[in-house]
């Protein structure tokens, strides 16, 4: 969540510093806000820390900049998902210390701050800085950081703020200045990304949330890894690692395209990342010859000899892929596999096996909870981890034994969609290769499913297609407030996803269930004006599918029916039906999830909401 750009640089950084925002913006975006050291580039009598802040979005932060002529070659900027106080500009960042006193607020700013995280003590710190005279301006915990920093200040900012953050507990990730420093710019991170990025020239560097916001700018990144210290200054930078010892992190060369960031001639993010998705699968499967475990790391085959289960560990849309590779990894692999809410998993009793694989599913490869659950299950004494993650550098790879990198590319949109189907082919790689060490896949079956698998980006395309009669249910659900989604077996997790992506975007209340749970309570709220959705593959449970469907539509319900082309289900009165362009087996789910992609899409656009930034959302779920 939020997102952080910071520079310190011998040129008007401040266009670069919101050009930057505008690429984090998926991250938050219940407020933007830049600060500046003026006398960074004007040494002028006066000249002290200035800033813009704004509710809107940063294309309008942009003119208020420009208005207020706000110029710094040191300066931090930030992009806002809302934890501690309400989307407000006195809650926006970047936070200034005035300094205690109850006059504090008419004098200069002292420490500017920005900050992406929780800090679950802040009430404690608080208290504290109130008994010294710190006047709070905002509801939020940033501000408790910005003057703690002050309260520490003797004369060097990065000392201040190694002494702040040993009295911070939970997560951040930290960019400050300070009004006597003017070309210095000091960053933490714990629990939350940061990236330190080098500059070529005007003797600048960086730090940011993703390298994306520096596309450009430069393309020599450093990861920092967590407990990191940073202190940047012009043509110069140092780390601290957790030990508070000086480190040397390598420097990598990211080539973080600005073009992905671009919309092209789609109208959304989400529009745009649906139809890439033939291109996602196909760059996610690029070069697979055959089914190997060395995949998944050259220690892959030593690692998958010794486990005996799966543990998948998951939130959101990577949950749903989850519980998807579950029904694979039983009846492919033959693996005993559990799927685990992240969240949760950590906070409750749970039994230990070494000889358990842990896997783990994130976009960002960043996902807080995600991240906490697998250092619990590493630290219950299970060693053996793997993560399928579309981030190469991200904190996810670092810490797993193995991975697997889909290549989806960059993506904007909020509610994940190109994600989502490359966890997919990467999980049912790990399948195939599992099966394969287990004994459980012969040859003639490899080929198969390598034959199955390198078509897909063409079935894709097929179903891309259908958009047309998509968008015509989505005229009927604009003007609806809640649906349901039914699947069974390998479809089950799909109608979740389905339901999730129409919550997300057009505000509809949508469930999912099982379909033979049907009568067993969701049945009651079953009435014509609750559309309902039904996921109809041509598997062994088909015919106890279309006993379902006759459930809903003797009360008067409407069925949205996506069906295989052999399924024999046909429109009729309160029955639409879209038929999928072939029958795909056990992949089925990587091209049902598509035509509900779509729906969600069009009913948002059909209502008007905004696609790409839903209400009370971010991307990169970097917060507990």
């Amino acid at each position: 969540m939020c997102g952080i750009v910071a520079a310190v640089s011998t040129r008007n950084i401040v266009s670069i510093l919101v050009q930057g925002l505008q690429r984090l913006e998926y991250r938050g975006y219940d407020s933007c806000g830049v600060a500046v050291h003026a006398a960074s580039l004007m040494p002028t009598a006066g000249a002290g820390l200035q800033r813009a802040r704004s509710t809107a979005r940063v294309a309008e932060l942009m003119q208020q900049i420009q208005t207020e002529h706000l110029e710094g070659g040191t300066g931090i900027a930030h992009t806002r998902w809302a934890t501690h106080g309400a989307p407000a500009v006195h809650n926006a960042h970047p936070h200034f210390s005035h300094g205690p006193g109850a006059d504090a607020a008419a004098r200069p700013g002292r420490v500017a701050l920005v900050h992406n995280g929780i800090i679950e003590n802040h009430d404690e710190l608080r208290a504290a800085l109130q008994a010294k005279g710190y006047v709070f301006a905002s509801q939020t915990d940033t501000e408790v950081i910005a003057h703690l920093v002050d309260s520490l200040y003797d004369g060097d900012i990065f000392t201040a703020l190694q002494t702040a953050v040993q009295q911070l507990h939970g997560a951040y990730a930290l960019a400050v200045f300070h009004k006597d420093e003017p070309h210095r710019v000091v960053g933490a991170r714990a629990g939350s990304p940061l990236i330190l990025g080098v500059g070529a020239e005007h003797g600048e560097a960086f730090l940011a949330s993703d390298a994306m916001a520096l596309a450009g700018v430069t393309d020599q990144i450093v990861y920092l890894e967590e407990g990191d210290l940073v202190d940047i200054q012009l043509g110069k930078y140092w780390v601290l690692d957790k030990a508070r010892q000086p480190v040397t992190r390598a420097v990598k060369t990211v080539h973080a395209h600005s073009g992905a960031a671009e919309l092209g001639p789609y109208r959304h993010y989400m529009q745009k990342e649906i139809f890439e998705q033939p291109r996602a699968i196909a760059d996610t499967l690029e070069g697979i010859q055959a089914i190997v475990p060395e995949l998944f790391g050259p220690e892959a085959a030593r690692v998958f000899d010794q486990i005996d289960n799966v543990l998948i560990l998951a939130c959101g849309t990577s949950y749903y892929s989850g519980c998807t590779a579950k029904y694979w990894l039983e009846a492919i692999a033959k693996i005993p596999t559990q799927v685990e809410v992240a969240s949760e998993y950590r906070y409750r009793e749970s039994v230990p096996n070494p000889r358990t694989l842990i896997v783990t599913i994130s976009q960002s490869g960043e996902t807080a909870d995600t991240l906490a659950a697998l250092r619990h299950a590493q630290s219950l004494g299970m060693p053996h981890s793997l993560t399928i993650c579309n981030v190469a550098t991200s904190a996810m790879v670092r810490e797993c034994e193995l991975a697997y990198i889909t290549r989806a590319g960059v993506e904007i949109g909020v509610a994940s969609t190109k994600a989502f189907t490359t966890q997919l082919a990467g999980l049912f790689l790990l399948t195939l290769a599992l099966a394969k060490v287990r004994g459980q896949l012969s040859p003639e079956a490899e080929e198969l499913h390598l034959k199955a698998m390198r078509h897909l980006p063409a079935a894709l395309t097929a179903v891309l297609a259908l958009e047309p009669q998509i968008i015509s249910w989505a005229e009927d659900f604009a003007s609806k407030e809640n649906a349901l989604f039914l699947g069974r077996g390998l479809h089950y997790p799909i109608a979740l996803e389905g339901a999730l992506k129409l919550k997300e975007i057009t505000y509809i209340h949508a469930e999912a269930y099982p379909a033979g749970e049907l009568k067993h309570g969701p049945l009651a709220l079953v009435t014509s004006a609750m559309p309902v959705v039904t996921v109809a593959p041509n598997d062994a449970l088909l015919e106890k599918l279309k006993s379902n469907m006759q459930e809903v539509r003797a009360r008067g319900g409407v069925l949205y029916v996506l069906a295989d082309d052999d399924t024999r289900i046909h429109s009729s009165e309160g029955v639409h039906v879209i038929r999928m362009p072939e029958n795909y087996g056990a992949l089925s789910p990587l091209l049902h999830v598509v035509p509900l992609q779509l729906l969600a899409y069009h009913t948002a656009c059909a209502r008007g909401t905004d696609v790409d930034k839903p209400r009370n959302l971010a991307k990169s779920v970097t917060v507990e």
